[in-house]
């Protein structure tokens, strides 16, 4: 039987050990892992703020518009009459609480160019299918759009598979395609500020953004939110990247015709990331991915996002690094799976020394230990005292870079309702990015191991990093998806019900065309 005193003891020498070299040397470096985050967050902040003035200057000096572009003579209809054509291309897969908002905000951009969107499903079953056609019906001639349904894939991941149906689809005079998720909620000038930049740099191979996840309050929901949160700092460059995320991917509609660096076949035979894939293929090619400042884009997540979804997720988020193109592709993708997983458990490791550290001295102090007992833990509490400033710092830049965000978000957006950060639990937050972090290495061992995954009820096996066996089966089919907690299997024939359309968006639709703009 473990007494109080045998305890005090293990605490007592615990602590004690945590403060040998090696173990000094993990928690400086936990301190500089948080360090390194906070100065990620301040640079991020730093370029999406610089928009955000950008922006204000540019209203002040009498541009009403300047959410939709900073230059108020682009809005001019000699202007906007030869804008390129663009086709939007967005696989689908189940209806959630969220799809309807995410689609009228895509539909209803006010791009001032010709527009057309491409809808993609599996099959008719899907309950997305019914969802799209009421919505384009009630728009009617407002918007030019259609679902296309691209039956089963065989030879890539499902999604990968609607998006090459869709291009195969798109208008012969489309020049730029682009490829969104059903949860992105675009704000009305995004479009055209893709384009433009596409159009001032024609070296530009992809465009890319990144989503601002919205906390439901669950803990799941603030898992992923930690999760997103260090990636988003690669992508708010204001410019050139290394990253891209598969949910937001502007590109040449030519480089998909003509298979230029083997876009299409590269992705068609055994992709199972889309943006792992073109990722690879830019960087073998010293192709230029770019991400603008205002490419951020409210993610909301599902009201009940729970754990075991969170997880489910994490497992195919570190699935993509079992996949790859190339032998470099390969050691890239390895180094990003040790570095990744060193990391996390370097940023996990800290926490749980100061913790021993604490609960030592708390307990030396109850009992009012000799003075060599506290002597023997002060370098511990040192460590702990730094670990703790690190920590508010971190969180500082966090939510700095979160109130930015937003702030850019509710300008980019002004006819929708405010978004705000009252809602932010940040003890959860921290709570949650070191669940996320302790769990990261668990789920990339897992995926490593397993060389399979269950993606929306449809199982990949992977070998030598293409998809080599894809399983469907009905008890495979989850109730609802993992983020967005959308229905992947509703009732056959059944129809969701669509909210009625108001005024408002209709208006918005309309309000695209150059010509109402009257400037």
């Amino acid at each position: 039987m473990v007494t109080v005193d045998s305890f005090d003891a293990f605490l007592f020498n615990a602590s004690r050990a945590l403060c040998s070299p090696l173990a000094v040397f993990i928690q400086i470096q936990g301190c500089l892992i948080v360090l390194i985050l906070a100065l990620g967050w301040a640079l991020a902040a730093y370029v999406r703020g610089r928009e955000i003035r950008r922006m204000k200057s540019s209203m002040k000096s009498g541009n009403s518009f300047a959410f939709l572009t900073l230059d108020i003579n682009e809005l001019e209809h000699s202007n906007q009459a030869n804008l390129p054509r663009v086709t939007v291309v967005m696989p689908l897969k189940g209806f959630g609480e969220h799809n309807l908002h995410n689609w009228r905000s895509q539909i209803t951009s006010l791009y001032g160019g010709p527009l057309e969107f491409l809808f993609v499903v599996e099959s008719t079953a899907d309950p997305a299918y019914h969802a799209v056609k009421c919505l384009l019906a009630d728009f009617k001639d407002a918007v030019e759009a259609k679902v296309i349904v691209a039956g089963l894939s065989t030879t890539c991941s499902q999604k990968i598979h609607n998006q090459l149906v869709g291009v195969d689809q798109m208008h012969k005079d489309t020049k730029y395609v682009l490829f969104l998720d059903d949860d992105v909620r675009l704000h009305p000038g995004s479009i055209g500020a893709l384009t433009t930049e596409m159009e001032k740099n024609p070296d530009i191979f992809i465009q890319t953004g990144y989503p601002l996840d919205l906390p439901s309050g669950t803990l799941g929901s603030y898992c992923i939110y930690g999760y997103h949160m260090p990636c988003s700092m690669g992508f708010a460059t204001g410019g050139k990247t290394f990253f891209l995320w598969g949910g937001c991917m502007m590109m040449h509609a030519n480089d998909f015709r003509t298979d230029r660096h083997c876009v299409v076949s590269g992705l068609r035979d055994g992709g199972y990331s889309d943006d792992m894939t073109l990722a690879a293929i830019a960087g073998a090619h010293k192709r230029l991915i770019t991400s603008p400042p205002v490419a951020v884009f409210p993610h909301p997540l599902a009201t009940d996002l729970t754990f075991p979804r969170y997880w489910n997720y994490l497992r195919k988020q570190t699935f993509v690094l079992e996949s790859y193109t190339t032998k470099v592709n390969w050691i890239m993708n390895r180094a990003l799976f040790t570095s990744h997983c060193y990391l996390s458990w370097g940023f996990v490791s800290p926490y749980v020394m100061a913790g021993i550290h604490v609960a030592a001295a708390l307990r030396h102090y109850l009992k009012e230990n000799s003075l060599e007992g506290t002597v023997m833990t002060c370098n511990g509490l040192l460590l702990v005292v730094c670990l703790a400033v690190c920590t508010v710092i971190e969180l500082l830049s966090m939510w700095n870079l979160t109130r930015i965000e937003v702030h850019l978000c509710n300008m980019l957006s002004p006819e929708a309702p405010q978004l705000s950060l009252a809602s932010y639990n940040w003890c959860l937050v921290f709570i949650a990015m070191l669940v996320d972090n302790f769990l990261y290495p668990l789920s990339a061992m897992r995926s490593h191991l397993s060389q399979s995954i269950n993606w929306s009820g449809i199982r990949y096996h992977l070998k030598d990093g293409k998809i080599c066996k894809i399983d469907r089966h009905k008890h495979l089919v989850p109730k609802i998806t993992d983020l967005a907690g959308k229905d992947l299997l509703g009732k056959q024939g059944s129809i969701p019900k669509v909210a009625i359309i108001s005024t408002l968006s209709r208006t918005l639709a309309q309000w695209r065309q150059p010509k109402k703009y009257n400037i």
